[in-house]
C-alpha cells in the first residue's frame, strides 16, 4: 500500500518526530523514504544561521533528518526545493508517486492558533494523497515503532468507509488491534435548541443505525487475523473520539476526508479537523 513515503522537514521538533513515524512505517513496508526541505522565500532568510546560505541551512537540516531515518535498510533520498511549502510538497509527492506524506503538527497549547494557516494546514486543502499527521506531544503508546491498538471512526457515510482498507493494512503490518468506533452524536443530529427534548426512541434510532455502520465497516475487514473491536458510544463526536483513544492505548487513528475538491469548505469545523487538534497520537487523513 505504501511503497513511497515523502517526509518535509523543518528543522523543528515537530518534523524529527515526523520523520521517526515515517522510518517506523518505511521499515514495516520496506518503503522508499523521501525527505524534502523547501527553501521559501530566500531574500528573507539570507542573515540566518550565521555564515551558512539558505542552502547550506537547508542541506543540514535534510541530514539532520536523513540521520533520524538511519540504521536500517530503507532507501533513503534528500531534496531540497526553493517555492512555496504547500504548492512545493504537493508538486514533489506528485512527480515521485509518493502515496503518503508524513508531517509534523505542533502541541495541543495554543493549537487552533497555530494550525490554522501552517502548511500541514494547507497541504490538507489541497491533496489527495494520504497524509499522516504527528503530533509534537506524543502519547506513549505510540513509541518503539509499534501501534499496538488502530482506530477507524465511522459516521455511517460511503466516504468514512473508505479508511477501512487503510486500517486494515497498517494493522497487518504493525500486528495491531483493530477498533471500529461510531459515535452518537445527539447535539449534532437533533440540534443545539432541540437535543435536550429528543426522546429515547431518537436516541435508540441513532444507535442502531451506528450499529449497522460499524457492521458495514467489519465486512470490510477480510483478514481474519486481525483482531477487531468494535463500540458505539454517546456524546460530542470529537470529545467522544479523544476518550476511546485514552482509555484503549490507541496509538493510530485513521480517519476520512472529504476529499481535494471539498476539503476547503468542509475540513474546518469537521470531526476530522477538530479531532487533529486535541489528540496526542498519529491520525492519518485519507481522501476520496
Amino acid at each position: 500500500m505504501f511503497e513511497t513515503i515523502l517526509i518535509p522537514v523543518d528543522g523543528s521538533d515537530t518534523a524529527k518526530r515526523a520523520a521517526t513515524v515515517g522510518r517506523e512505517f518505511a521499515q514495516r513496508y520496506d518503503a522508499r523514504l523521501k525527505v524534502l526541505h523547501v527553501l521559501e522565500n530566500q531574500s528573507h532568510l539570507s542573515g540566518l544561521g550565521g555564515d551558512q546560505t539558505p542552502e547550506e541551512k537547508g542541506r543540514e537540516i535534510l541530514d539532520e533528518s536523513a540521520d533520524l531515518t538511519a540504521g536500517s535498510d530503507i532507501e533513503i533520498d534528500t531534496h531540497l526545493v526553493e517555492g512555496q511549502p504547500r504548492e512545493a510538497i504537493t508538486e514533489h509527492a506528485t512527480e515521485i508517486d509518493s502515496d503518503l506524506i508524513v508531517m509534523g503538527r505542533h502541541g495541543r497549547s495554543g493549537l487552533r492558533e497555530r494550525l490554522l494557516g501552517t502548511v500541514t494546514d494547507r497541504l490538507l486543502r489541497h491533496t489527495s494523497i494520504p497524509v499522516l499527521i504527528v503530533p509534537g506531544e506524543v502519547s506513549e503508546h505510540t513509541t518503539g515503532g509499534t501501534y499496538e491498538n488502530i482506530l477507524i471512526t465511522t459516521d455511517g457515510s460511503e466516504n468514512a468507509e473508505r479508511a477501512a482498507p487503510y486500517g486494515e493494512d497498517i494493522a497487518q503490518h504493525f500486528e495491531s488491534t483493530l477498533h471500529l468506533l461510531n459515535v452518537v452524536d445527539v447535539q449534532a443530529e437533533a440540534g443545539a435548541f432541540d437535543a435536550g427534548g429528543v426522546s429515547e426512541d431518537f436516541i435508540e434510532r441513532l444507535e442502531e443505525e451506528g450499529h449497522k455502520a460499524i457492521e458495514r465497516l467489519a465486512q470490510q475487514i477480510d483478514d481474519d487475523n486481525v483482531p477487531v473491536q468494535s463500540d458505539v458510544v454517546r456524546g460530542d463526536s470529537q470529545e467522544a473520539i479523544a476518550d476511546y483513544t485514552g482509555d484503549h492505548d490507541i496509538g493510530l487513528i485513521v480517519m476520512a476526508s472529504e476529499g481535494e475538491s471539498n476539503l476547503a469548505s468542509q475540513l474546518l469545523g469537521s470531526v476530522t479537523d477538530r479531532v487533529l487538534r486535541t489528540v496526542d497520537v498519529p491520525v492519518l487523513v485519507v481522501f476520496q
